[in-house]
């Protein structure tokens, strides 16, 4: 099992690493590429901000939840994601709901 980097038919990154089978990827993706991290340019940095910016977007449709049982931890999780490339903690540990 390899892992790619999954892009995009302008080649902007959409997911930094899927873990599968080539074939597997072939079939489930049109633009994709072998994930090595020094040969394609994509840093641990940029693959976080993927991530985060994926759960920004996961997330904003349960923000228009007035009623949503845990907003509050909600609210506090996509700041903490806001905030993390400017931590100490950017890109080696990943924000988490509810801690």
């Amino acid at each position: 099992m390899k892992t790619y980097v999954i892009k995009d038919a302008d080649g902007n990154i959409t997911n930094p690493r899927i873990k599968g089978s080539e074939e597997w990827i072939k079939e489930n993706f049109d633009h994709y590429e072998e994930f090595a991290p020094a040969e394609s340019g994509v840093t641990e940095s940029t693959m976080a901000r993927v991530w985060r910016n994926s759960e920004l977007e996961r997330t904003d449709l349960l923000m228009l939840l007035p009623d949503h049982p845990d907003k509050d931890s909600l609210t506090e999780y996509r700041q903490k994601l806001r905030d993390w490339p400017s931590t100490s903690d950017f890109p080696d540990t990943q924000p988490t709901i509810g801690s």
